[in-house]
């Protein structure tokens, strides 16, 4: 229910300021894949949130950003700055969206309910010396399963003190969900 209401305000916000024919064209979105939601970036440029993944397209039309939902470690929405700040899982850097006009987009909403959705189940790892890390199991945007081990700030998943922590939790999680070990 919650995926229909966030797709619902999507789509809403996207007839009252549609997305650039220029934009959509720079997006290319494969047949069944629809956006759901985006925003005027400043200084320049769109963010766009479809059903499989975020985008965000420059000023000039290039695609620097595309990637599905299940890269998104966590975003967070400054209200004051009206900026949207994403986490990838792999820890490339951040990515920060200035929205142009946040009051008239959605994308805040839309971009938490598809992390949200993607998330299937996920713990938390804590390690030695007061680190952490996290395994989840995530869905891609075809329904499949996989499971996914982020490090947290300073973490190296091949350590020895780490790997046997972080692998027994994600064969946990694995499990609860039905997937194979």
């Amino acid at each position: 229910m919650a995926g229909d209401v966030a797709a619902s305000v999507g789509a809403m916000v996207l007839r009252r300021g549609r997305i650039p024919d220029a934009v959509r064209a720079s997006l290319a979105l494969p047949r069944g894949e629809r956006p759901l939601a985006a925003s005027a970036l400043t200084p320049g440029g769109w963010a766009v949130a479809t059903t499989a993944e975020i985008a965000v397209v420059d000023a000039v039309g290039a695609v620097p950003t595309r990637r599905p939902w299940a890269d998104v470690a966590r975003a967070a929405y400054d209200q004051q700055r009206q900026a949207l700040t994403v986490e990838w899982v792999d820890g490339a850097p951040d990515t920060r969206l200035a929205l142009a006009d946040a009051d008239r987009s959605a994308l805040p909403l839309v971009v938490r309910e598809r992390v949200q959705w993607s998330v299937v189940l996920a713990e938390e790892v804590a390690l030695p010396g007061g680190r952490s890390a996290r395994v989840a199991v995530r869905r891609a945007a075809d329904g499949t399963l996989f499971s996914q081990a982020i490090a947290g700030r300073g973490v190296d998943l091949d350590a020895p003190d780490v790997a046997p922590l972080v692998d027994a939790a994600e064969d946990r999680v694995r499990a609860a969900a039905g997937l194979p070990l």
